[in-house]
């Protein structure tokens, strides 16, 4: 078993740092404060042809695994940008699995390059706001007028709407209580995002301000037959083809996020003189930085052995879940422990701690909560019964 990064990959990680480290902390304070999507941070990040990689080299991908994917997004999230440079880009690394996967020819032919290229930015329309995580029960409604499907309802928390002119968009092909199961009679789509049909309203949070999210509004959407995705129906389980790389590529990059917060702490505690000493030279603070390196590295383990499975066409729900709250609570600890090394300069944005303490709760909620991991982990691994 061998740990170590191969060439390639230690190319890959190399290479998105030094993309990376063009927009340092100030062009991220900046866009933390005014917003502004980042267009030259995801121009350059498309031009280098990391939107595709892992998407297959006859449509422009790269053609690589969830392990490549995990290593870029990784290297991403270590750099100043964090979560908001993650999440313009995240998407688009993962997110057309359904087409790869379930798409026709025709679809991926013309899908897929756009996206790669970074001429279409996609967002993705699934959680709705009276249904949260009980995606089975989705009331956004697609209905077949004879020609053309049409779309009716709201979504909530779709990340990058403002920008995107492509929406992946799941909705109830079949009333709920006409199927067998609940997983029934849901269409995944994927169609032009027409803003004459959709009203998007951003929603003000307490992180990624240059990453926007927002709630849709969705009245009379035309969807042509050509942009659903495999079968009428069966679009749930296409969404849960993904889940298990969404998962990691979440922990990665809560990883890196919390790697980020633990360098620059430990950079202030050798600097930082009180009482004529280091405060790094204190126990009370190298303990606990010492206990977050380790909580974080034991983290990364179980992220890409969970990407080393999903690779090897291996079953991984159990590591992916695992992954997700492991990571996602040690980089918070890792963030949390940064502001309070800072002490009272913790609280102040000059030294953007503050902002990686923010954007990591989004890591602890999104896109599944802690306590669902643990009910995963509780029925699926340890077989015990279902608690809902």
């Amino acid at each position: 078993m061998d740990f170590r990064l191969t060439e390639e990959q230690q190319a890959i990680r190399d290479a998105a740092t030094k993309l990376c480290a063009k927009y340092d902390d100030d062009y991220w304070f900046d866009r933390d404060h005014d917003g502004k999507f980042p267009k030259e941070f995801v121009n350059d990040f498309a031009s280098a042809g990391w939107l595709g990689i892992a998407m297959p080299e006859e449509y422009g991908g790269t053609g690589l695994g969830v392990i490549e994917a995990s290593i870029l997004m990784q290297a991403v999230a270590e750099s100043s940008g964090t979560q908001t440079a993650c999440a313009l880009v995240h998407l688009n690394i993962f997110g057309p699995n359904p087409i790869v996967v379930f798409g026709t020819d025709e679809q991926k032919s013309r899908m897929l390059p756009p996206l790669i290229k970074g001429e279409d930015r996609t967002c993705f329309g699934v959680t709705e706001p009276d249904t949260g995580l009980d995606t089975t029960r989705l009331k956004t409604r697609a209905d077949w007028n004879g020609s053309e499907y049409v779309v009716n309802g709201r979504k909530i928390w779709t990340s990058g709407a403002q920008t995107a002119n492509k929406i992946l968009l799941i909705a109830r092909t079949t009333p709920l209580e006409e199927t067998e199961k609940p997983l029934d009679g849901l269409s995944l789509f994927y169609t032009d995002l027409d803003k004459s049909a959709v009203e998007i309203t951003e929603i003000e949070k307490m992180g990624r301000k240059a990453a926007d999210s927002n709630m849709l509004f969705i009245d009379g959407l035309k969807v042509p037959k050509e942009n659903l995705i495999g079968e009428e129906g069966k679009g749930f389980r296409y969404l849960l083809h993904g889940l298990n790389p969404e998962r990691v590529l979440t922990a990665v990059e809560a990883i890196g996020i919390g790697r980020r917060a633990l360098s620059r702490a430990v950079e202030y505690a050798k600097e930082r003189v009180v009482f004529g000493r280091p405060i790094g030279q204190n126990q009370a603070i190298q303990h606990p930085l010492a206990q977050c390196w380790a909580e974080l590295e034991a983290a990364n383990l179980m992220a890409f052995k969970a990407a080393s499975l999903y690779d090897a066409g291996e079953p991984c729900g159990g590591e992916a879940n695992a992954a997700k709250i492991l990571s996602s609570e040690a980089g918070f600890r890792a963030c949390e422990r940064a502001v309070l090394t800072h002490g009272g300069m913790g609280y102040a944005k000059e030294y953007h701690v503050e902002r990686y303490f923010r954007e990591i709760m989004i890591s602890r909620i999104a896109p599944v909560s802690r306590e669902m991991v643990l009910n995963y982990i509780s029925e699926r691994v340890l077989g015990l019964a279902k608690s809902y």
